[in-house]
């Protein structure tokens, strides 16, 4: 996989859309018959969060073991009344459309995700959708540790309130180290092309640039004769030639 970076997303003056996206699971692995238990996503609009967000628990149907409790606190008498993935699969496509999807260790969510498909015979989602965060994490800082939240320290990034996984909690934090990796703290300047308007919907005046007088820099002959005057007294000065 080659390194990302925000040029890489710029399609002409058109907004960029991304969908940065977790989920908190039964287990680690669908082949054992594990589920989905939260699906947590947010929508980025040229790496900016547009306030836009995918959120729901999930019934999986099965116990929930008490280690995967213990990660992200969800038993499964917290979920009984919560809707199964086939209840919430159209608003969740819908949600994250055909754009790309950014995901921290994207074998894991995907590998849940089109198993869950493939039981409704639904189609997959491609793994070329996803920007894995976890090989960009390795690629920039090899040999050093790429969790969230390592990443979170390593940029400052608060994550006091992370007690448990969320898969919200955990999209949220992980849009802002997606920034961090590819380098768009500072996005697009597309968002300040517009100019401000005044309150009532007109256009702030602009304002007239009045051009600096140049500076005069060629030396006048009284400086040339006071700078060989001072060269006079010099030992072997380096500005002779």
């Amino acid at each position: 996989m080659a390194p990302v970076r925000a040029a890489d997303f710029v399609k002409g003056d058109q907004p960029v859309r991304e969908v940065v996206l977790d989920t908190e699971t039964t287990g680690l692995s669908p082949e054992e018959g594990h589920r989905i238990i939260e699906i947590g996503c947010l929508e980025l609009i040229n790496h900016l969060p547009s306030g836009r967000k995918f959120h729901s628990y999930l019934n999986p149907d099965r116990d929930i073991p008490a280690e995967a409790t213990a990660i992200h606190g969800l038993a499964r008498k917290d979920l009984l009344g919560q809707p199964s993935f086939a209840d919430q699969v159209a608003p969740f496509m819908s949600f994250i459309g055909d754009d790309t999807l950014i995901i921290h260790n994207a074998s894991f969510d995907l590998g849940f995700l089109n198993a869950e498909l493939d039981r409704l015979n639904l189609s997959l989602i491609e793994p070329d959708r996803a920007v894995d965060t976890l090989i960009l994490a390795r690629q920039k800082f090899p040999g050093a540790p790429a969790s969230l939240d390592a990443l979170c320290k390593r940029f400052s990034i608060n994550n006091s309130m992370r007690e448990k996984h969320g898969a919200l909690l955990d999209a949220d934090l992980l849009a802002q180290v997606y920034v961090e990796l590819i380098g768009a703290r500072q996005p697009t300047l597309g968002f300040a092309a517009e100019s401000p308007g005044r309150p009532d919907g007109g256009q702030l005046p602009r304002r007239s640039r009045v051009p600096r007088v140049p500076r005069e820099h060629t030396p006048s002959k009284a400086e040339v004769t006071r700078h060989k005057a001072l060269l006079a007294k010099l030992r072997k000065p380096i500005w002779h030639s």
